[in-house]
């Protein structure tokens, strides 16, 4: 057996690609999966929930789907905002190499589908989506908040689907305790057992004291 995990960089079990029927952006859409990635067979009940419970992406700029997969969110974001700029972001290259191609097979040329080593470091988002690799362990999940919450541009959301029993309240503590200055975190939604976390980045302070005449 695989020692395998869809979080793995360079899965070593059998691709075994396969075609599903999902849909997506309201369209029913066939995408190419494979073994070695996240939910090969369907439409994760996770990811189903997050999009269907989050608005419209903004219409442009950039977007990131963190923790891509095969890139359901990824072709979601693409669709809806085609002159939008969506970074896929996985460290499984099989996962990316899926999303480029289902990218490529739908017409979606707005698809970044790269290792997080590969975003500029100067890019901000003006809207994250992610159903978060919670099997990674607390400390890993933890810094990868802490990497990609901070790239949210002022006046933005970021928007994750987690499991109840698997600490989506904590979660929810934790990003209240450890991003106090800037940030709001709520429960945005919950539906089949999964909470949907809305993190809001809100406006810079003023950099010096405002004088009323």
């Amino acid at each position: 057996m695989s020692s395998d995990h869809y979080f793995s960089a360079s899965p070593a079990s059998p691709e075994n690609l396969r075609t599903i029927r999902v849909v997506l952006a309201g369209r029913d859409t066939e995408v190419t999966t494979a073994g070695g990635v996240f939910s090969p067979d369907r439409l994760d009940a996770g990811t189903a929930v997050l999009l269907s419970h989050t608005p419209p992406p903004p219409p442009g700029g950039h977007l990131l789907d963190l923790g891509s997969g095969w890139g359901p969110i990824s072709l979601s974001l693409a669709m809806h905002s085609p002159r939008a700029t969506v970074w896929a972001v996985d460290v499984n290259e099989r996962a990316l190499d899926l999303v480029r191609r289902n990218a490529e097979a739908h017409g979606l040329s707005n698809i970044n589908a790269v290792t997080p080593d590969d975003v500029p470091e100067d890019v901000t988002f003006r809207s994250i989506r992610s159903n978060p690799p919670i099997r990674v362990g607390k400390n890993v999940l933890h810094g990868m908040l802490e990497t990609w919450l901070p790239r949210l541009d002022e006046r933005s959301d970021a928007w994750l689907v987690v499991a109840r029993n698997l600490g989506a309240d904590a979660l929810q503590r934790w990003i209240t305790a450890s991003f106090p200055q800037g940030f709001s975190v709520h429960r945005a939604a919950t539906a089949r057992g999964y909470r949907v976390l809305k993190v809001r980045r809100h406006g810079s302070p003023p950099t010096e004291p405002i004088t009323l005449v």
